[in-house]
């Protein structure tokens, strides 16, 4: 199975300091070894766990963290429960300390997506990626800390630059277009929020989830050591897996539309809310007219006087938070 996916284009000798903005909005995956090799985080990871968890707690605010516990039966997979009226962990408030002590009776712990500047501050004046803070400078950026776990594929809306700081990762990607055969989950009940597969990787079931194997012919993999990163555009389909007894991963996220613009899943879920209760020939001719105004070609309005464009021509800022106050208005009714 896994002798069908492709390993992800690598560019050696990007570093953070010399990344360009073209590579960090790059469309496809890359792989960047060696990119934060210099990072005083990855050179005490290289020394070993003792040296990594100290710099850790060097730059520790103190306040607590919320992890996801689970014992030896879930096989490190942050998934739901056997009869999915849940999850398989269960989310404890600890100190860094402790997790890094491992908690009593937990054989696999995960803290995700913990915000840098609240929980380690000036950490950012040593981890940095310059090009990135010009390009984006409210550029969300988080550390992932945990033992052997596995988070199952998803896809997050912003561009997101990945730097393994200690252990090892592999990340399974696939093209946006593969979400139909990847048997995704609920887009409202999921174990961090983002809707998943529902493919256990490790042993795909075939029988169960048969379009599985083509997603397998779409699939990138790469295997990130300390130091390395990998540059995931927006919404595309990543699977990763710790590798190691400690892991630490540092991510940025950001996007490359107008602070403005409402999220692009408020539009899906409002969309899928107003038509899909709709008979199918309604349905074809909505899809015509998304077709038409939301995914044709740019200059379909051209035959419109620019000053009537509206919606079909480019907004300002403040025009587009009047757009949204009209819809908040009719929604609200």
């Amino acid at each position: 199975m896994w002798s069908d996916a492709q390993p992800v284009t690598t560019l050696s000798g990007v570093t953070a300091d010399s990344i360009s903005s073209a590579l960090l909005n790059s469309t496809q995956p890359l792989h960047l070894p060696g990119f934060a090799a210099h990072w005083p985080a990855v050179c005490a990871a290289k020394q070993g766990e003792a040296a990594v968890a100290d710099y850790l707690l060097s730059h520790y605010s103190g306040e607590p963290l919320t992890a996801f516990i689970s014992d030896t039966q879930s096989g490190g997979r942050v998934f739901y429960n056997a009869d999915f009226s849940g999850f398989n962990f269960k989310p404890v408030h600890a100190q860094l300390e402790q997790l890094l002590a491992s908690p009593p009776g937990a054989a696999h712990w995960y803290v995700g997506a913990t915000f840098v500047p609240r929980w380690f501050p000036n950490w950012l004046q040593q981890q940095h990626v310059p090009a990135l803070t010009q390009l984006a400078s409210d550029a969300l950026v988080s550390l992932w800390i945990g033992n052997q776990s596995r988070v199952a594929a998803h896809a997050d809306l912003p561009q997101n630059l990945a730097v393994v700081v200690a252990g090892r990762r592999r990340f399974t990607l696939f093209p946006p277009e593969q979400l139909a055969n990847l048997y995704i989950g609920p887009l409202d009940a999921s174990p961090a929020g983002r809707a998943i597969s529902l493919v256990d990787f490790t042993r795909p079931d075939l029988t169960q989830f048969p379009k599985f194997a083509e997603a397998m012919a779409h699939a990138q993999v790469v295997e990130l050591e300390p130091g390395d990163a990998i540059v995931i555009p927006s919404m595309w389909w990543h699977h990763v897996e710790a590798l190691s007894p400690l892991n630490v991963l540092m991510n940025f996220w950001w996007r490359d539309s107008p602070a403005y613009a409402p999220s692009p899943e408020q539009a899906l879920k409002l969309a899928m809310l107003s038509i899909n209760a709709l008979p199918p020939e309604q349905k074809v001719a909505w899809r015509a007219h998304f077709d038409h105004y939301v995914f044709g070609e740019e200059g379909n309005a051209e035959h419109i006087p620019e000053h009537l464009r509206g919606l079909q021509g480019p907004l300002t800022e403040a025009e587009a938070r009047q757009v949204r106050a009209e819809l908040l208005n009719k929604l609200n009714r």
